[in-house]
């Protein structure tokens, strides 16, 4: 097997150079020199006589821990190389690098893991020794194990709710040993659990475990171990409740107690590869699995806050709270990775809004007949079989350079016009009756050639009245219809579409506005023929616009279906007018 791709320049630089990314990319950072690989806020003099907040561990965790730097959360983050714990010289210059810029005490929040709990506590007691006041919560909120080992709970999201929290006592003026009580106190509320899809791999090296298609992890951590138990794939709202049974069953010495009547903040945590579909997936069906509970929804977050590189999973956290613990949660920060959340309730608010009172469709009106209706009627009848006809014809056409389905569509045009006329009386007004088309194909056609002939029709509806419905008139409709599918659709003449047939026959239609009533036949009879040219001049051309623009010109030998519909309608609408 080969290592797994990544878009990096090597794994030896991988770490350093995304730390200097995330520095560039925002002003609230800067990053220590020396290799020391410790990120700080660029304004720690703003420090002065407050508790400093040092985190960090591994990197792969992105945007954890760096992301969480700013006013109201981390003063700092130490990264190791991936997945590794950060070298305690590197810790001990953060801390100082905080002492030195005035902060009265330095709190450490660490994750509960052996390499982290020893580098970080061999720099607190090295920090002590030159003087400062430092201190050190262990954030260890796995829910996964029933009975956890003598290692205790891994440290999971939930710190970033500590990194919260505990910020906002900081900005406050909280003292060191206040935080450090009321943060083990609020550590009691948080729990997290994952789930995952698939391993992950550290760049250069394999993947971290094998698993087989169709079986998911629940239970893992944030280092590519695998979890406590595998089952198979499930949907969405099985896998959360799955997850929440687990995190809160009495019967686990690592559960998190949840009872009807509580409040909770939940985060919802990419473990690095679900889609934001996905995220949102899971984040409905976890907010509506806890309200089934009975528990109340305060807050939600839901993204990628602590991952695990490339895994396809995500980890649910969930922190009891109460008034004062929501307050500190929705304190402001600066630090780029915290969302910007709403403050209101995420239970109990109405979610719905209206949908506006949409008018009647123009085919449901009563329409009056007029002198007009009897031909109009005759034309749309004869348009409608002639299209039927011709419907294998036109998917042959299709097939060769788009999907296949020109024919259909314009079938199912046909049969709703067909339909529609058993039942309605066709109008007097011109205009009426091409707004009750519009909105027949808008809705019966489908496809974009659904889009087109109905923002055809729309637009050409206001040119022809009861009593301006002579040739000019039904001119102008034409232009104007023409023009609106040009405008929307991006494509004109000679892109290989149907306004190779519909363009040329407009502009021999412009004519109607001088001509003669005795010439206005001949104008039509030559418009028709200039839709016909146009149709097959299409066998020769190169496709820009359409379906048919992503096929290899090569490949298209015949002329445009949608074309040659246009001019097929126009000739039979001809041959009705003729018999009159």
């Amino acid at each position: 097997m080969e290592p797994k791709q990544k878009l990096i320049n090597s794994a030896e630089v991988c770490v350093d150079e995304a730390l200097c990314g995330l520095v560039r990319a925002n002003g609230g950072l800067s990053l220590m020199e020396g290799g020391h690989r410790v990120l700080l806020r660029s304004d720690l003099n703003l420090l002065r006589g407050k508790v400093a907040l040092l985190s960090g561990g591994g990197s792969g965790h992105e945007p954890a821990h760096g992301g969480f730097i700013g006013v109201g959360m981390l003063s700092a983050a130490v990264a190791g190389g991936v997945f590794a714990s950060p070298p305690p010289a590197s810790i001990l210059a953060a801390i100082l690098c905080l002492h030195n810029a005035g902060a009265q005490g330095v709190l450490l929040i660490v994750k509960n893991y052996t390499g982290d709990r020893l580098n970080f506590g061999l720099a607190a007691e090295q920090a002590r020794n030159h003087g400062v006041d430092v201190d050190m919560v262990i954030v260890a909120d796995d829910c996964a194990f029933n009975q956890p080992s003598k290692a205790g709970r891994r440290g999971l999201c939930g710190t970033i709710f500590v990194d919260k929290l505990a910020g906002a006592l900081a900005e406050e003026g909280w003292s060191l040993s206040q935080i450090v009580a009321k943060v083990t106190e609020l550590l009691k509320g948080i729990g997290t659990l994952g789930v995952s899809l698939s391993p992950c791999s550290v760049p250069g090296s394999l993947p971290s475990f094998d698993l087989p298609p169709g079986d998911m992890e629940i239970g893992l951590g944030i280092h590519g171990e695998p979890g406590i138990k595998r089952s198979k794939m499930a949907s969405a709202d099985e896998v959360v409740k799955t997850m929440i049974d687990h995190m809160t069953n009495n019967d686990s010495q690592s559960h998190l107690p949840l009872k009807s009547g509580n409040s909770v903040v939940v985060c919802v945590n990419n473990l690095g590869a679900l889609s934001c579909l996905e995220m949102a997936v899971v984040t409905r069906a976890t907010i509506v699995c806890l309200e089934s509970r009975g528990v109340v929804v305060a807050r939600v977050m839901s993204g990628s806050f602590m991952t695990a590189l490339e895994m396809v999973g995500v980890s649910l956290t969930v922190m009891t709270v109460d008034q004062e613990t929501l307050r500190l949660f929705d304190a402001k920060t600066s630090a780029p990775a915290w969302p910007n959340l709403s403050s209101v309730c995420v239970s109990g608010r109405s979610f719905i809004t209206e949908a506006p009172e949409m008018s009647p469709h123009p085919q449901d009106h009563t329409h009056k007949e007029g002198p007009v209706s009897p031909v109009m009627r005759k034309a749309l009848v004869t348009v409608c079989s002639t299209l039927l006809e011709k419907q294998e014809e036109l998917n042959a056409l299709d097939r060769a350079s788009g999907d296949g389905d020109c024919g259909n569509t314009h079938a199912q045009a046909a049969k709703a016009i067909q339909e529609w006329l058993q039942d309605h009386v066709v109008p007097g007004c011109p205009g009426r009756l091409l707004s009750v088309l519009a909105g027949l194909v808008q809705e019966k056609m489908g496809g974009s050639s659904g889009a087109l002939y109905s923002l055809f029709l729309t637009a050409a509806a206001g040119h022809v009245t009861e009593g301006q419905s002579n040739g000019a008139a039904w001119a102008t409709a034409m232009h104007a219809g023409t023009q609106a599918m040009k405008k929307y659709g991006g494509a004109d003449v000679g892109d290989r579409t149907m306004l190779d047939a519909l363009c040329p026959a407009v502009d021999e239609l412009m004519k109607l506005k001088t001509a003669s009533p005795g010439g206005q036949l001949a104008v039509l009879q030559n418009a028709v023929k200039k839709a016909s040219l146009g149709a097959e001049s299409t066998l020769h051309l190169t496709a820009m616009a359409g379906r048919a623009s992503y096929i290899a010109a090569e490949r298209v030998s015949l002329p445009d279906p949608g074309a040659v519909a246009v001019a097929t309608i126009m000739r039979t609408v001809m041959e009705t007018l003729e018999e009159k």
